[in-house]
């Protein structure tokens, strides 16, 4: 059995000394990049590698970029080779933040051709509530070699956005709370609001008040409800910096609305030109 969007973490308990499983902990914070990595330290599920995301999922930022520019995909490459990841790997990433990070590497994996990856439903946190067990020892690694077979397709840039924007030939979805989407408050960038013409859907709204993702039916139906009548394949996700936007495509793609596209640089990059427009409200 292959899983390509989420799994249980009874499930991933039955698969725990599975050689071919590679689990990969990707907590984070935003506001102390380091305490994810300190977490993994104090306790993390048994065999899981850590993935930090400005040091390994993303790449150093410039004067035009985002703030999480996509990863250098060759270096990206290596790093899983040596975090024992082959292309015949089922891999499981987490957080605990619902999968607001974990998506990252998930839909990374799937851009490097690997379908093999999903995400823990509930994370860490919902993990522990079931009573099953974390440890600090670190996993005894065996290098893999892991090969890449892109698909440029799966993201845009700034230009396409603006170009596929003015044609109206995308649905694009802002991932962001409400309050940053309105440009009501921004607590990161220095400009507030959101890209001309964009919807809006908190990831959070994916989710059940349990921190567990809604079923794929409920999904579906909300999803559809929001894009209309433009296909799967026209929507493009963003949000401040191209990570949360991945959970909503997880979502879809768990729902059976496949083939929707990442704005990679996301609101970050969009106001870094000072002549692309802003809206508010």
């Amino acid at each position: 059995m292959t899983y390509t969007t989420l799994i249980s973490a009874a499930t991933l308990h039955q698969q725990l000394n599975n050689a071919n499983w590679i689990i990969v902990d990707c907590r984070f914070s935003l506001a102390d990049t380091e305490a994810g990595a300190k977490a993994y330290r104090h306790g993390h599920i048994p065999n899981a590698r850590y993935a930090h995301l400005d040091k390994d999922l993303s790449s150093a930022i410039t004067d035009f970029t985002g703030r999480h520019p996509l990863p250098n995909f060759a270096l990206l490459a290596k790093k899983l080779g040596d975090w024992g990841i082959s292309n015949n790997s089922q891999v499981v990433a987490y957080d605990d933040a619902g999968g607001a990070f974990a998506g990252r590497l998930w839909w990374l994996l799937r851009c490097m051709g690997h379908d093999k990856v999903a995400v823990l439903d509930g994370g860490i946190k919902h993990w522990q509530k079931q009573g099953l067990a974390v440890t600090t020892t670190l996993p005894a690694v065996k290098p893999a070699t892991f090969r890449p077979y892109m698909n440029d397709g799966a993201w845009l840039n700034a230009l396409q956005v603006q170009n596929s924007m003015a044609k109206k030939s995308i649905c694009l979805i802002d991932a962001r709370t409400p309050e940053r989407y309105r440009g009501e408050q921004e607590p990161i960038d220095p400009v507030a609001g959101h890209i001309p013409g964009a919807l809006n859907r908190a990831f959070q709204l994916n989710l059940d008040s349990n921190g567990l993702f809604l079923s794929a039916e409920r999904l579906r139906e909300q999803f559809k409800r929001l894009i209309g009548a433009s296909a799967p394949e026209q929507v493009v996700h963003y949000c401040g910096s191209g990570v949360t936007a991945c959970h909503n495509l997880l979502a879809m793609e768990h729902a059976g609305l496949t083939g929707s596209k990442l704005y990679a640089g996301s609101w970050s990059e969009w106001i870094r030109n000072k002549n692309r427009a802003v809206a508010k409200g």
